[in-house]
């Protein structure tokens, strides 16, 4: 199909270079070993009765230790004395089913084999109340029949909404273990008080389900865990506020102000809940500003999607171009069920499709306004996690060797 004329298909594409950004970079060299050392505080031990049958809730996100920060906790919750178990708790990720979930979970390499615990993904919720604007709030039935439920996550800024609370351990007892059903209806609240109706739902959890503690993580802007801390439920929502601060603190950025054309080679759930991080990339339908400066874009092309995502390719639609291959991989299903739920339709629409990288690149700069064709200004990253090296045009060489934290290779 001639999507471009002879000269616009034969332009010649300027050079790129790869660049190093640099970030600071705190890290533990053992997450597993210190989630082990929180696990064994004595206000959080005390909390792990012998003989009590303990739901860990864990998500579909795709934290860098998530295997091995399982392990530990079912390690440490076995030697307490405890009867633990996983369940999972990603809301309509998954399709919104116990099949989708349970395959997320494996592919994070999260079986019953593997863990040697029984894994629950049941669907099944029930209503602990409303808040005080109607929003009813579910809540996993499987965990609630337990005798403590213990949420592990990873906290970070949010895709969607701006709070003192965003992504973490208080979205995932109510979002996460609210499964399709509670995702669906919380998100029925408007993006200005969605973080006030988190909390109230949380507090209404907190009194009503057996919910002891939470596993709370922040990653660098590397994708390496730099700390891993148990939150006694009590103080659970004030600690959090704090580390939201600290995960903003570090996260990793995208150091070009203007770009013509932007290349993604990836999105998915495990990048982020939204496929890619709006708070990056600066685009998205429900954020009113951005928590950090983001660079001017004019064009994205999507390349792929991560194996781990299973075909969701909610993100998709702020791209411009997109490649057949992510055409070919998507699991229209899944991705319609988590638009569906979050109320954005806007981040599944498909964009125009290309036959190859170097076609979609091309019609992305055919319909750049305003783009300087002799001095484009192209940049390539692999995802908004990582970060570190990434490509750029030769238009960008000068600007880039005259940055603090950038290094032109």
């Amino acid at each position: 199909m001639p999507v471009l004329l002879e000269e616009e298909a034969r332009f010649p594409l300027p050079p790129m270079r790869r660049v190093r950004q640099t970030f600071p970079r705190p890290r533990l060299d053992d997450p597993a070993g210190a989630l082990t050392q929180e696990l064994a505080r004595p206000e959080i031990r005390a909390r792990i009765k012998p003989g009590a049958r303990v739901a860990l809730a864990v998500g579909s996100r795709g934290i860098r230790h998530l295997p091995e920060l399982v392990r530990a906790a079912l390690a440490g919750l076995k030697a307490a004395g405890a009867r633990p178990f996983v369940v999972s708790a990603m809301g309509s990720h998954g399709g919104g089913t116990a099949e989708g979930q349970r395959r997320l979970l494996a592919g994070y390499g999260l079986t019953e084999e593997t863990l040697g615990v029984e894994i629950v993904t049941s669907q099944e919720v029930v209503s602990l109340g409303r808040t005080s604007r109607g929003l009813e709030v579910f809540f996993d039935k499987a965990a609630l029949e337990s005798d403590l439920v213990v949420p592990l996550n990873r906290i970070k800024l949010h895709t969607d909404f701006v709070a003192d609370i965003q992504s973490g351990l208080c979205k995932m007892l109510v979002i996460g273990l609210g499964k399709h059903r509670g995702c669906t209806a919380i998100h029925e609240d408007g993006v200005a008080t969605f973080g006030q109706t988190l909390l109230e739902a949380v507090e209404i959890i907190r009194h009503k389900a057996p919910v002891g503690f939470g596993l709370g993580v922040v990653e660098n802007a590397y994708d390496e865990t730099f700390l891993v801390e148990a939150l006694p439920v009590e103080t659970l929502v004030a600690r959090e506020k704090e580390l939201v601060v600290l995960a903003k603190e570090n996260m990793p950025a995208l150091m070009i102000p203007e770009i013509d054309v932007l290349v993604v080679e990836q999105i998915g759930k495990n990048i982020s809940g939204a496929g890619f991080d709006p708070q990056i990339l600066g685009r998205s339908c429900l954020l009113p500003a951005f928590a950090r400066p983001v660079p001017a874009i004019n064009r994205m092309v999507l390349l792929d999607l991560t194996p781990e995502t299973h075909g969701n390719a909610i993100g998709l639609g702020y791209f411009d171009v997109t490649t057949r291959r992510v055409f070919d991989q998507l699991d229209l299903e899944s991705t319609y069920a988590n638009a569906v739920a979050v109320k954005c339709p806007e981040d599944v629409k498909i964009p125009l499709i290309a036959a190859s990288e170097d076609e979609a690149v091309r019609v992305a700069i055919q319909t750049a306004r305003g783009a300087d064709r002799s001095r484009l200004r192209i940049v390539k990253i692999k995802n908004t996690l990582d970060l570190e090296l990434i490509e750029v045009s030769e238009a960008l060489w000068d600007y880039v060797a005259g940055q603090p934290g950038m290094e032109l290779l």
